[in-house]
């Protein structure tokens, strides 16, 4: 009996802490906007002219945080955005949850840039170092935390452009900001609703095409190669596919090869292939290595 009555205070007891906690301020969005999160994607966007700004969202701080904190007002007042310190539970309400590390940003959206858009490279002659450009094309990325960490690899590494298919891919989300570091918000990402003719294009003009594969077997038509193999001598295109199914038919017969990444040890049956981010940092950098030896 003691131990129900306890439980029946307790309840009650929890029930009017929860009515005596501050509900979170509910903040109205502006129309069209989205909500940034996280230290580099707010700061990044902050420092760029990409994106319209509405407001800055700090977290109520002290100690470390102040001068981080500082920082970003300082940047906020330059553009004209204003400020508002709100507790964390705004903030976590404002993002959904993720981990926003203390800031938001309301800002219009990135899109797509299309191709239309692009300066065309100038390709020049033989000894001409633009003969050595690198562009990520990326075929139905639909994975933001994938296409994030793949934008990430890409500027990092010295990808001169990366394309996306508009089919089927993800859009250029907040999500997709955070997991790049930021990178998202520097970096120009263009978009193609021809993917095929876009490839068809770039082989007339020159540009070897390459293809990459998990399963080397599972390629017909098409010659493969170890990445470790590949000699770069002319502009080069990077096609990646999605995370599933990989690369189309229709996709890999517009490649000159495939590259493959061969495996350090026979694998366990059930363990096959690596994360698609992961494939494309270890295909890009054994690519982009060249590049910079030969610029030495």
């Amino acid at each position: 009996a003691h131990r129900e009555l306890w439980s029946l205070r307790e309840g009650g007891f929890s029930k009017a802490r929860k009515r005596l906690e501050p509900k979170p301020l509910s903040i109205e969005r502006t129309k069209g906007s989205e909500i940034l999160f996280g230290i580099a994607p707010c700061a990044l966007a902050l420092s760029q002219s990409r994106r319209d700004l509405f407001r800055l969202f700090l977290k109520q701080s002290s100690g470390s945080r102040r001068l981080v904190t500082s920082e970003f007002v300082l940047q906020a007042t330059a553009r004209g955005v204003p400020v508002h310190h709100v507790k964390r539970r705004e903030l976590d309400a404002l993002c959904r949850g993720r981990v926003h590390q203390g800031v938001c940003l309301e800002a219009t959206p990135l899109r797509f840039k299309s191709l239309e858009e692009a300066e065309k490279p100038n390709l020049g002659d033989e000894e001409n170092p633009n003969r050595q450009l690198i562009w990520l094309v990326l075929e139905q990325i639909q994975d933001p935390m994938n296409l994030g960490a793949l934008l990430r690899s890409a500027y990092f590494l010295g990808v001169d452009r990366v394309v996306t298919s508009q089919r089927n891919s993800c859009p250029l989300t907040p999500t997709v900001s955070k997991a790049s570091s930021g990178a998202m918000e520097v970096f120009d990402i263009y978009s193609t609703d021809d993917l095929r003719s876009f490839l068809k294009a770039k082989t007339a003009e020159g540009w070897e095409v390459v293809g990459t594969v998990s399963k080397p077997e599972d390629v017909e038509n098409v010659p493969v190669i170890s990445c470790l193999e590949f000699r770069w001598n002319k502009p080069v295109i990077i096609v990646i596919g999605s995370e599933g199914d990989g690369l189309s038919l229709e996709t890999q017969l517009l490649c000159h090869q495939m590259l493959a990444i061969p495996p350090g040890r026979v694998l366990h049956p059930g363990i096959e292939s690596l994360n698609v981010s992961v494939a494309t940092g270890i295909l890009l950098h054994s690519i982009c290595s060249q590049k910079l030896r030969h610029s030495d």
